[in-house]
């Protein structure tokens, strides 16, 4: 057994349980090797190589060390010339006996002087120290930096200079004889110049920094200028010591007296090795001065290119932002410098602009402009290098804006590019405020840590759908994010341009309520108490407010919401209260008593209809629910027919809860959930409440939306094709009870959840959602087939591929004119269009003859003359909420770094974000039941005292008033259609057919510019007259109508004859094409919290924020919702696609 157990070998070490726990002893007996690394660093050489060459901070020292020496030996020249008398030179008497008296001629020259100095012991003992200790640095340096060539490290021009100024005083010690022989001394100038490049170059290695090549340059230039001047100095006060004997100032007025070629010529030398070594100066200094001007030029335009760096100092000291793009156009920059400077507390801040392209020409010629070349500064270089953020200074700056290239073609690209430069901000400057602008909703989750996001699709969508509820909302919001004082057509004729361009400059602000001179008095009132009072006593519209401990904005949280101190308010005003006098009433009161200025048809004075208001006696209204179609605005059961005004009741303090509990939105839609009408049985559609089944990545967030319990089949979304399910291949075969709501589209992108969002929001009466049709393409068969002819709108969305193009402006030339066609096809449909350049929306609806329209442009080139952000404001599709353009909302990003609240104000307004309490945007229209109203107050506290809803304003429509000449051309345009059949008799049946054929082929209503329609049209009055040469006098004047018909048959005319073929071709019914309605007679504008004293009309609509219904929804009943709703959102959560 022992000698089994001997032939066991032992365990590894690593495997035993001994060694895992005392460690491993069996190292020693390993056959294992240790390595040490870099052991070529251990020699001596490497060892001073990396103290004297490669350790930045040794090195440094090492350089600074250098040039010190150097500029020491140039100063122990001087002071040896100062201390030198010419005349008492070592070896001068023994020479040449009588030196001291000797005259100069030019044939003879006294060369002692030139050869020998006077130097002292002292003097020259530094000197030789100074001498050794230089010599033994650079052959260490020589023999450090050898790498195999020794003739290159000999025959280096810095080399050869301390040779010539070294190796002499190291002789004169082994042979004094020649201690007091000349040395030149000074020429150690140009080794301390070398010293002092290379001591830059270690300065910024060591600090890891990165000092500008111009800086670099400037410095060298300077040195070479100050190295050639003092070589110069030198060398002509020591040759003339056998000539005139100068000092050292004579030589320095000498020599810049020469160099600046003024040449006084009270100073010149006198021997010809003087007169030489001026000629080489010079020909040195014109050879050598030239190339460094001309790479400091070049240094200097490629400095203007990229734009330098922003001082550090400056940084500290001042104010700045970063404008980050990835292409700068001069619209985006004019755009983001009117609307930032715009506030009079940034008129301190400089916007440092970072950019990766080459400044335009346009950039350049605008950031020339004294208002700005002040103000702005221009870098090139990219976000993702942290040098060129470190250029910007952005650790120090107050905020950074990072804006996407929206005339990409491909967006993605350029959403990903935005999102990286986010995070290299982020990275570098994590305490910099971010401000940053998506294009597509997908991404915008990635840049969710930014401090404010604006996602282009997220607003255009979200826009485009609620003007298709509420109208011009898109010009709503723009009116609102846009800085104005409203002067904008103070001085047009046009009273609607007066009263729509003052109301434009209203905005929205903020204020503590305990601080507010508007709202302090409210204290412990309702909500709506207090925005009515506000509005009545000081024209402002409290439109919601902000609890201290809560960041959530509430819009409107209805009557129940009782305001506290330390709520801050959110206002629509002119101008914010800080900037705001106060008039009393009393003084009000007196200067208009002596103004006979009265008001409407009860004649009494404007300020006393104002003062009444709320004070008449309570007549109260039906309290119930309103309807679903906006507020209830009834005449009292008691009409007042002698002629007293109707009274309403007032908006009382507290809320009132037994008048509120009905007043739900949520309790009939509840009853017709359970009990469905006749309707939704015949379409077999059943609706619920819950939460859509977004994309994780769709980029809004959730919203309580009409849902139906069951997915639809995706082969029953085909509205042009049948399937199993249904043989409908037309709109008007699906028998929709509500209008048509079609969206033009390139393609169906994540971005239009955000549009159908909105249109089936929950609070969205279940009996007025209009159906949506999605039209990839828009020939004409498709636009009949899908329903145009009985749309309510039509949504025509920019094409991406066509945002980018060779020209910045033609990128919207396919949207307009594929606009232009519907127009002209379809004259009475509502089409709403977003483009990507504002200036283009004058092509919207364009007519080449149309006076009106050319004046309307005059007015917006005066009103750009002025300086104003919304010349483009009275154009009057944009005034009527048909065209917008996203690039509007960038400056709702350029507000939210003064507002910081105003993105969010605008999401829930246009119904992205959903906060519970708060209420959301809406509208009613102003019918012949509700003028007994008269005046927007009245109706303020109608609303307030029985709805709770908050009215903004008015959008109104006007009849456009024409001038004769006007009138006569829309006359020459009318759609007359008389045909032939009302006069011929039965006989003459072939010139019948032959003239209804010239009738509808004719395609113009100007006879002038169709010579063959008039003279066949010549011809059949001819034959007219032949046949009938007899007629009464109606017949004849009869007979001139249709004459005068055939000229005057407009080219609408003949579109719609062609429509309405091609839906017989097609099959479709004709009946609800109208070829007769046209808009082109009115004017349509919206008046943002207009006065109170503002009188209401027929058709108006009135833009209302209303409460949030869920807000007075019963616990019990908000239980049994929420339980229901959860259940549909899991059901429908378990899809990914809507």
């Amino acid at each position: 057994m022992v000698d089994l157990e001997s032939e066991v070998p032992p365990l590894p070490p690593r495997y035993r349980f001994r060694d895992l726990l005392l460690g491993d002893q069996g190292w020693q007996n390993d056959d294992r090797v240790q390595v040490e690394f870099y052991m070529n660093e251990n020699t001596f050489k490497e060892r001073l190589k990396l103290f004297f060459i490669k350790n930045q901070r040794s090195s440094l020292r090492i350089r600074l060390f250098n040039f010190s020496l150097k500029l020491l030996s140039c100063l122990l020249y001087i002071i040896r010339v100062l201390l030198d008398d010419p005349t008492q030179g070592h070896g001068c008497k023994e020479l040449n006996r009588g030196c001291s008296s000797q005259n100069y001629t030019p044939t003879k020259i006294d060369w002692s002087p030139i050869i020998w100095v006077n130097r002292s012991l002292p003097l020259w003992g530094l000197q030789v120290s100074v001498a050794l200790i230089s010599l033994f640095e650079t052959m260490l340096l020589g023999y450090l930096s050898y790498k195999g060539n020794l003739w290159e490290q000999v025959l280096r021009i810095p080399f050869l200079l301390e040779i010539i100024n070294a190796v002499p005083f190291i002789i004169t010690i082994f042979w004094p004889a020649l201690r007091n022989i000349f040395i030149p001394v000074f020429l150690n100038c140009w080794l301390a110049k070398h010293a002092l490049e290379n001591m830059i170059n270690d300065l910024h290695r060591a600090i890891q920094r990165t000092q500008s090549a111009m800086f670099n340059q400037v410095l060298i230039l300077i040195s070479t200028l100050l190295c050639l001047i003092f070589t110069c100095i030198c060398g002509i006060q020591h040759l003339e010591r056998a000539g005139n004997k100068l000092t050292l100032f004579d030589s320095l007025y000498f020599c810049i007296v020469t160099f600046s070629t003024v040449g006084f010529g009270d100073v010149t030398p006198k021997i010809w090795p003087s007169k030489l070594l001026v000629v080489i100066m010079i020909c040195v200094a014109l050879v050598v001065l030239p190339i460094q001007f001309e790479q400091l030029a070049y240094l200097w335009m490629e400095r203007q290119k990229s734009g330098g760096n922003y001082s550090r100092h400056r940084a500290q000291t001042e104010k700045h932002v970063v404008l980050c793009v990835s292409s700068l156009k001069i619209d985006l920059l004019m755009d983001f410098l009117n609307e930032f400077y715009a506030h009079p507390r940034l008129q301190d801040y400089y916007v440092v602009i970072l950019c990766p392209t080459e400044m335009d020409a346009q950039v350049r010629r605008v950031l020339q402009i004294p208002m700005w070349s002040q103000r702005v500064i221009y870098l090139q270089g990219s976000a993702l290098k942290d040098q060129d953020l470190l250029r910007a200074k952005m650790d120090d700056a107050e905020a950074c804006f990072i804006l996407s290239s929206r005339c990409e073609v491909d967006r993605p690209a350029a959403d990903h590019q935005t999102i990286l430069r986010a995070w290299a901000v982020k990275d570098f400057a994590p305490k910099c405020p971010l401000y940053v602008q998506i294009l597509k909703p997908e991404n915008k989750f990635h840049i969710k840590f930014a401090d404010h996001v604006v996602c282009e699709e997220e607003f255009k969508y979200a826009m485009l759908a609620l003007n298709c509820i509420c109208p011009a909302t898109s010009t709503l919001i723009t009116l609102l994010v846009h800085t104005s004082r409203g002067q904008e057509g103070q001085q047009s004729p046009e009273q609607w341009q007066k009263m729509y361009g003052r109301y434009s400059g209203n905005e929205v602000y903020h204020i503590n309520l305990e601080d507010s001179t508007f709202f302090a008095e409210y204290e412990g009132k309702s909500f709506t108490y207090a925005s009515f009072h506000a509005h009545k006593k000081f024209g402002v519209c409290l439109i919601g407010v902000r609890r201290e401990d809560n960041k959530n904005i509430l819009l409107n949280p209805g009557p129940r919401y009782i305001m506290s101190s330390t709520d801050i308010c959110f206002y629509i005003n002119i101008t914010k209260e800080e900037n705001s006098a106060f008039k009393k009433q009393e003084q009000h009161r007196k200067n208009n008593e002596s103004k006979s200025y009265y008001h409407g048809p009860s004649r009494l004075p404007l300020h006393s209809v104002i003062a009444s208001m709320g004070t008449v006696a309570i007549d109260l209204q039906d309290t119930g629910c309103r309807s679903s179609s906006g507020p209830t605005l009834t005449l009292p059961s008691e009409g007042s027919k002698d002629g007293r005004r109707s009274s309403i009741a007032p908006v009382l303090e507290v809320a009132d809860s037994s008048s509120l509990q009905t007043c739900d939105l949520l309790s009939d839609q509840s009853e017709d959930e359970t009990t469905p009408s006749d309707d939704d049985i015949s379409t077999g559609l059943e609706y619920a409440k819950g939460y859509p089944p977004y994309s994780p990545y769709i980029g809004s967030s959730p919203t309580f939306c009409h849902l139906l319990h069951e997915k639809v089949p995706f082969c029953c979304l085909r509205l042009d094709k049948g399937c199993q399910h249904n043989y409908y291949e037309d709109a008007k075969a699906y028998g929709f009870k509500n209008k048509l709501i079609i969206v033009a589209a390139e393609t169906a992108g994540n971005g239009l959840y955000n549009f159908i969002v909105p249109l089936r929001a929950y609070y969205r009466p279940k009996k007025e959602l209009n159906p949506i049709v999605l039209l990839l393409d828009n020939p004409l068969d498709d636009l009949l087939r899908c329903g145009v002819t009985f749309a309510a709108n039509m949504v025509v969305v920019d094409k991406e591929s066509t945002m980018s193009a060779e020209e910045d402006y033609m990128a919207d030339a396919k949207t307009i004119v594929n606009v232009q066609t519907l127009f002209r096809l379809f004259s009475s449909l509502s089409i709403i269009t977003e483009l990507t350049h504002p200036a283009n929306m004058r092509f919207m609806q364009f007519r080449a003859k149309d006076c009106y329209s050319l004046a309307l442009s005059k007015l917006e080139k005066k009103e750009r003359e002025k300086g104003s952000n919304l010349a483009f404001m009275f154009r009057l599709p944009f005034a009527a909420g048909r065209v917008f353009s996203i690039s509007m909302l960038d400056t709702l990003l350029y507000q939210s770094f003064v507002k910081d609240y105003m993105i969010s104000i605008t999401r829930l307004l246009l119904g992205l974000d959903t906060t519970p309490g708060s209420g959301f945007l809406c509208s009613m229209k102003i019918t012949e039941d509700d003028l007994w109203i008269r005046t927007y107050a009245r109706l303020y506290q109608k609303l307030c005292s029985s709805t709770g809803d908050i009215p903004i304003g008015i959008y109104r429509t006007e009849s456009q008033k024409l001038t004769t000449s006007e009138s006569r051309e829309m006359a020459s345009q009318s759609q007359i259609s008389i045909s032939v059949e009302e006069w011929e008799d039965t006989k003459d049946t072939k010139e019948q057919i032959n003239n209804r054929n010239n009738h509808r082929n004719s395609t113009s209503s100007d006879q002038s510019d169709h010579p063959l329609l008039r003279r066949k049209s010549m011809q059949w009055a001819r034959r007219l007259s032949r046949k009938v040469p007899k007629h009464s006098g109606k017949t004849a004047e009869k007979i001139s109508q249709q004459r005068m018909s055939l000229y005057k048959r407009s080219e609408r005319q003949e579109l719609a004859e062609l429509v309405k073929n091609r839906m017989k071709h097609l099959g479709l019914s004709t009946a609800g094409y109208d070829e007769m309605n046209d808009h082109q007679n009115t004017v349509s504008y919206i008046l943002i919290n207009p006065s109170p004293d503002t009188r209401l009309e027929l058709n108006d609509v009135v833009y209302l924020i209303r409460p949030d219904p869920l807000a007075y929804v019963p616990n019990t009943a908000t239980s049994r919702k929420n339980s229901f709703c959860n259940t549909v959102g899991q059901d429908a959560r378990e899809e990914t696609q809507l």
